[in-house]
């Protein structure tokens, strides 16, 4: 997920390597007798849970996990904040503000994933992860993730952030994403609405690379119109310099 924005940093995706810790087959809490070992195969306990969340929060905000909370969350099950597999987590508990969660959403999510310690999520990273293969389930996270994402006191997202979002979500599964991508970083737009956005994927999983099938007199915003321009442009002008 993308780190929280303290109330904004960058967003961009790297691939986790497991900690030591989160390697174990088990992991410990504290209790009024020491300490006693919770196993991946041990029930799930909303007691638990709730403490477990407490491992993440201060004193002076006892219901929320905030950025250095988020961190130090993702540093317990191995993974970097900006991994994607962050977001389907915060999808999964229904997050509203990224790089936050509210005891709410922590114990909506992890009951329903029936975690109650580091061990118990790192075994169910590679099940987050494959809920990304499912198209239906992808396509409701990429949509879940622009309202998670933008400013909730704004009704567009700023480029900047769709930037690294659409990187995060579709760069590495659309060929076509660094064109897009260069097209955006040279375009006038300094937001993007949600039509655009969700026809960016529509686009993405529809459009062939050589954009033959593009309607242009189609139902597509303005931007993927401008966008399909500038491609045939850069392209003519590669067969025009190949030519001469």
């Amino acid at each position: 997920m993308p780190r929280g924005k303290r109330r904004a940093p960058e967003i961009g995706e790297t691939m986790d390597s497991q900690s030591k810790r989160a390697r174990t087959s088990y992991t410990s809490i504290p209790t009024q007798h020491g300490r006693r070992h919770i196993r991946a195969e041990d029930g799930f306990s909303h007691k638990r849970c709730l403490t477990w969340f407490q491992e993440y929060t201060t004193p002076d905000e006892p219901e929320t996990l905030g950025p250095d909370g988020m961190e130090k969350f993702c540093e317990d099950i191995g993974v970097e904040p900006e991994n994607i597999v962050m977001l389907v987590l915060a999808y999964k508990m229904g997050a509203t503000q990224m790089g936050f969660f509210s005891k709410k959403e922590w114990v909506k999510g992890l009951t329903e994933l029936e975690c109650d310690s580091t061990i118990k999520m790192v075994v169910k990273l590679d099940y987050l992860r494959s809920i990304l293969n499912d198209a239906n389930s992808f396509k409701s996270i990429y949509r879940y993730a622009y309202d998670f994402a933008k400013d909730s006191d704004q009704r567009s997202m700023d480029i900047i952030t769709a930037k690294a979002m659409l990187s995060l979500l579709l760069g590495k599964h659309w060929p076509l994403y660094p064109q897009f991508a260069q097209f955006l970083e040279q375009s006038k737009y300094k937001v993007i609405n949600k039509d655009q956005w969700c026809n960016i994927l529509e686009f993405s999983r529809t459009i062939c690379m050589d954009l033959s099938n593009y309607d242009i007199d189609g139902a597509w915003p303005v931007m993927l119109d401008e966008f399909v321009e500038w491609m045939r442009m850069q392209r003519n002008q590669v067969s025009s310099s190949v030519s001469s």
